[in-house]
C-alpha cells in the first residue's frame, strides 16, 4: 500500500485549503531575477537576433529527442549556449501594467520562478566554472571560475557520469516567492510543472544544433543548494540536465 505522505501535498494544495495570497493583499510583487552578485565578472552573449544556426524541422526534433548520456569531447560555441538559455528562459518582454515577463517558454500565470545556473566544462570563450545566466540581460555571471565545480556537481548529482562529461550541466533553482505571491501554496504544484516545461525545450532546442541531453532529478537536494550557495525554502535547486554534442 502506498504511503500517504505524498498524497497529503495535493491535499493541502486544493483549493479551500489555500490561504490569501500575498497579490490580493495589495502587497507588492517579488523582483523578476534575483540581485546581481557583487563584485563577479558579467559576460555578455550574442544577442538572439544574431543568433542564426540554420532551421530545424520542429517534428522531427520531437520524434527524435531522446534522452543522451554520452556525448563526445567538442566544445560548445558561446553561441549555441545563448540559443539554448535564450529558448529556455529568455525574456522577449516586460509587461509591468500586469506585473509579468513574457519569455519563450510557458509558467503559470508568467510568474517564471527560475534561474539558471550553469557548470560550464566546454564552451568556447568561457573558462570552466559555475556561472548564472541573467535572464533580464541575456548576459552571464561568472560565479566561480574553478575546474573542481564540475566534479562538485557530478558528486552532488550522485556521481553520474554524464554530468562529468558534458560540455555544460544546466540546474534550475527555484524562488517559489515569485509564484507564491500569486497562488499561494498551490504555487509548489506549478513549480513543478514549470520545470518540465523548461526542460523540454531544452530538449528540443539541444536536438537542433545536433547535442543532446538528460534531465537530472537524482541528485542530493542539500549539497546542489550549498554548492550553489542557497537558502532553501527561498532558493532551492529544483531540477538539473547535463548536455553535450553527440559522440
Amino acid at each position: 500500500m502506498l504511503k500517504q505522505n505524498g498524497y497529503e501535498f495535493v491535499e493541502e494544495t486544493k483549493y479551500p485549503n489555500l490561504t490569501p495570497p500575498a497579490q490580493k493583499q495589495g502587497k507588492p510583487q517579488p523582483p523578476y531575477e534575483i540581485p546581481l552578485e557583487e563584485d563577479k565578472p558579467v559576460i555578455d552573449l550574442p544577442k538572439p537576433e544574431d543568433i542564426d544556426l540554420g532551421k530545424y524541422d520542429l517534428r522531427k526534433a520531437i520524434e527524435e529527442r531522446r534522452s543522451l548520456r554520452r556525448y563526445s569531447e567538442d566544445a560548445l560555441s558561446l553561441e549555441e549556449l545563448s540559443y539554448l538559455l535564450w529558448l529556455t528562459q529568455g525574456v522577449k518582454s516586460i509587461d509591468e501594467k500586469r506585473h509579468v515577463t513574457w519569455r519563450t517558454v510557458p509558467s503559470a500565470g508568467c510568474r517564471h520562478s527560475f534561474e539558471t545556473y550553469l557548470s560550464i566544462n566546454r564552451v568556447t570563450g568561457l573558462e570552466p566554472g559555475l556561472y548564472r545566466y541573467l535572464a533580464l540581460e541575456h548576459k552571464l555571471v561568472a560565479l566561480r571560475l574553478d575546474k573542481k565545480v564540475n566534479e562538485e556537481i557530478t558528486e552532488a548529482s550522485l556521481k553520474q557520469r554524464h554530468v562529468a562529461t558534458s560540455a555544460a550541466t544546466f540546474l534550475w533553482a527555484a524562488v517559489p516567492e515569485r509564484t507564491v505571491w500569486r497562488y499561494s501554496e498551490r504555487s509548489y504544484r506549478y513549480l513543478y510543472l514549470d520545470a518540465g516545461h523548461v526542460c523540454q525545450n531544452l530538449y528540443l532546442a539541444a536536438e537542433s544544433i545536433g547535442c543532446g541531453i538528460c534531465a537530472i532529478d537524482a541528485f542530493d537536494d542539500d549539497a546542489a543548494d550549498e554548492l550553489l550557495g542557497l537558502t532553501p525554502p527561498e532558493m532551492f535547486v529544483i531540477y538539473m540536465a547535463s548536455l553535450g554534442r553527440r559522440a
